[in-house]
């Protein structure tokens, strides 16, 4: 799996300035290493929020050209309060990298257009086992995905 705010928290401690456009290079760097990996045949999850459409053309394209299916699995949280808790006692453990706050996921919730692509959304508030399952049936399926 990469991970698109490991890459971001990498290039601030190696001293690339966070008043750079570090967020668009990480995911950059997160695509150069996909397509590696895919060129290589190996599957490839990337962890990132996608919600700008450039972010979501930079996958579709990156699919596109090695030739890969691409399958989206959105992430939701239907509950606000469970979401806003869990982010209030979350650590992730990503050196350099701030966790972030409820007031930034409102705003950067309000700036993503709507979802087009063909994708899976299941709800956190599932058990994981459910959205597990889920997630295993759409990857390995083809079927059209359903909302959980």
């Amino acid at each position: 799996m990469l991970g698109v705010d490991q890459a971001e928290a990498a290039m601030w401690r190696a001293g690339v300035s966070k008043s750079g456009p570090t967020h668009h290079a990480a995911y950059l760097v997160v695509g150069a290493l996909a397509a590696e990996q895919l060129a290589l045949g190996h599957d490839v999850i990337v962890d990132a929020v996608t919600g700008p459409e450039e972010a979501r053309a930079q996958w579709r394209n990156l699919a596109a050209k090695m030739d890969a299916e691409l399958k989206f699995i959105v992430v939701d949280c239907s509950d606000d309060r469970i979401f806003q808790d869990r982010l209030a006692h979350r650590t992730r453990h990503i050196e350099g990298f701030p966790e972030p706050t409820w007031e930034g996921v409102l705003r950067r919730r309000a700036q993503f257009p709507a979802w087009t692509d063909e994708r899976l959304t299941v709800d956190s508030v599932n058990p994981r086992e459910t959205n597990v399952q889920a997630a295993l049936g759409y990857l390995s399926a083809a079927h059209r995905p359903a909302e959980l």
